[in-house]
């Protein structure tokens, strides 16, 4: 497409009037088609989308089930496309990409408002709410050993119960570099004084959490950092199998610093619940008002996610299985999904 630039040093009343003609030609040259062509049906043919994801597999099938119900509408969707969370925030801000379907609010409030906020971004929804997460040990040695708060680990002879490398000091794994709880971790062990006893690996999650779980098999003490919706706790399940420790106060990072963890049962695991939205790029909701509702109006149960991402973590984990997922949670789910796309469409009329 090309662009007629006016110099606006030279305002002058021809200009002004040759500016308002090319406009009005403009839209009228694009209106007439549209309105001639457009299908109530499909009020998204003829624009794309691109969807982002983070690098965690287990995030692909919440991201799929919102492509499916987009192409329904009409959008031509493209590929996904893997960026870590801070990038995809400024990759949506810029207009590079269109939707993020596991933004955790407030854990990424951070990336939204470095990203241009709610001038560049959309997130007016709850996707999936009541995520939490934190820190847990082996049930055997919290009861051995009498643990249930973090803070606990500043005691060296604790903290050496979880020495992995035979340095002394605690093996905690932790997030994948750039994470907003890799942020979260590294505030925390500066709030409670863990940084002399405890070790915060970071890495790529996957490959960590997997040692932790074979470490756990086998019997050895194991602390991790994990939340929900996840497979980690279909493995290693709370309460039966490890256990979540707690925190001596509330210490959050960036924006969240002021606010506090305290669960309403009076619990502190120094986490907000978070609920996950869809994100997006603002000048794309408001050209889009089927995509707009589409976006208000999907919900997925917590407990969804995670049998999903469990059946991942049992070998069902190929681009195939999760297209095979989608395609089923939405056929035992037709008649929710077919409103979804309805609201859609009469969001669009």
């Amino acid at each position: 497409m090309t662009h007629t630039v006016l110099n606006p040093f030279r305002p002058t009343a021809i200009l002004r009037r040759l500016a308002i003609a090319v406009l009005s030609a403009s839209v009228l040259t694009l209106a007439a088609p549209t309105l001639a062509a457009s299908d109530p049906q499909l009020p998204g043919k003829g624009v794309t989308v691109q969807p982002i994801k983070s690098s965690i597999a287990e995030e692909t099938f919440q991201h799929v089930l919102i492509m499916k119900a987009l192409e329904k509408l009409g959008y031509d969707v493209k590929p996904i496309r893997e960026v870590e969370y801070a990038t995809g925030h400024l990759a949506l801000a810029n207009g590079d990409a269109t939707f993020l379907a596991s933004h955790w609010e407030p854990l990424h409030d951070n990336y939204f408002s470095n990203s241009g906020g709610n001038e560049k971004l959309w997130r007016d929804n709850t996707y999936s709410g009541g995520a939490i997460q934190g820190y847990l040990i082996d049930k055997k040695t919290a009861e051995a050993h009498g643990i249930d708060n973090l803070s606990q680990l500043t005691d060296p002879a604790i903290a050496k119960l979880f020495d992995v490398d035979g340095d002394g000091k605690a093996d905690l794994t932790g997030c994948t570099p750039g994470w907003g709880c890799e942020a979260q971790i590294e505030a925390q062990l500066t709030a409670y004084k863990l940084r002399d006893t405890v070790t915060h690996v970071s890495g790529n999650y996957s490959a960590l959490i997997a040692d932790v779980i074979q470490r756990f098999k086998e019997g050895q003490p194991v602390l991790y950092f994990t939340w929900t919706p996840y497979w980690v706790s279909s493995v290693m399940v709370p309460g039966k199998d490890v256990v979540w420790l707690q925190v001596p106060f509330s210490a959050q990072a960036g924006e969240l610093a002021d606010q506090d963890t305290t669960l309403p049962n009076g619990r502190n695991y120094g986490a907000i619940i978070n609920n996950q939205r869809i994100v997006a790029n603002r000048a794309f909701v408001e050209a889009n008002p089927a995509a707009r509702k589409l976006f208000e109006v999907m919900k997925l149960p917590v407990g969804d996610i995670t049998a999903q991402n469990n059946a991942m973590n049992n070998g069902e984990n190929t681009e195939r299985d999760i297209e095979r997922h989608a395609n089923g949670w939405i056929k035992a789910h037709q008649t929710l999904f077919n409103g979804w796309l309805d609201a859609a469409r009469a969001a669009a009329r």
